[in-house]
C-alpha cells in the first residue's frame, strides 16, 4: 500500500478546501473594503450608518468569514496608507453572441483590464465599449437581470462555461452577469 496514506488524502482535501475559502474570503474582503471606502451619503465605515457595508458584512458572515477578517477589511478602508480599491465594470461579448457584465474590485485597473482582456480572448470573447452590453440588462439592487436572453448551442455552452470558470477564478472579479441560456 505504498503511497496510499489516509492523512495525505485528508491533507490534500483540506488544502483544496482552504484555497477555495481563501479565494472567497479575499473577494468578500475586497467588497467590504470598497464599500467602506466609498460610502453612500451620510454613511461611513460603520455598518449602522452604511447599509451597503452592512449587506457586505452579512454576506461575509453567511460564508463563515471570521470576524477578524471582516474587521481588518473595514480597517483597511480607513487607513491612509492603504491601496485605493475601486470597482470597475467591464462589458463583453462571449460565445454565441452572449452579453456579459463583469464587476471587479482592484487596486490597479490597468493590470486588471489587461488580464480580463486576455481571459476573454483565450475563450473566444471580446471586451466591449461602455454601454455595449449593459443595454441588454435591467440593473436591479445587486443582480443585473437579462432583458433579452440568448440561447446557446451545446458547443457555445461549453465554451461559455469555460469562460465563466476562468473569470470566476480571477482574484479581482466579483460578479459575472450574462444573458446566456444554456441548453
Amino acid at each position: 500500500m505504498s503511497g496510499h496514506s489516509k492523512w495525505a488524502q485528508i491533507k490534500y482535501k483540506k488544502g483544496a478546501t482552504d484555497a477555495k475559502k481563501g479565494k472567497i474570503f479575499s473577494k468578500l474582503s475586497r467588497a467590504i473594503t470598497i464599500v467602506a471606502q466609498n460610502p453612500p451619503a451620510g454613511g461611513g465605515p460603520d455598518p449602522k450608518t452604511n447599509s451597503k457595508l452592512a449587506t457586505a458584512i452579512e454576506e461575509a458572515r453567511k460564508n463563515n468569514m471570521p470576524n477578524d477578517n471582516i474587521g481588518r477589511a473595514v480597517k483597511r478602508a480607513t487607513e491612509k496608507d492603504s491601496a485605493e480599491l475601486k470597482e470597475v465594470v467591464y462589458e463583453a461579448y462571449g460565445p454565441g453572441g452572449s452579453a456579459l457584465v463583469i464587476t471587479a474590485v482592484t487596486d490597479n485597473s490597468n493590470r486588471t483590464t489587461n488580464e480580463i482582456k486576455h481571459l476573454l480572448s483565450e475563450h473566444g470573447a471580446k471586451l466591449g465599449e461602455q454601454g455595449s452590453a449593459a443595454w441588454a440588462f435591467n440593473k436591479e439592487s445587486k443582480e443585473f437581470v437579462a432583458k433579452y436572453p440568448v440561447s446557446l448551442s451545446p458547443e457555445d455552452s461549453k465554451k461559455f462555461e469555460e469562460l465563466l470558470s476562468a473569470l470566476s477564478d480571477h482574484d479581482d472579479v466579483q460578479e459575472v452577469y450574462s444573458n446566456a441560456e444554456m441548453k
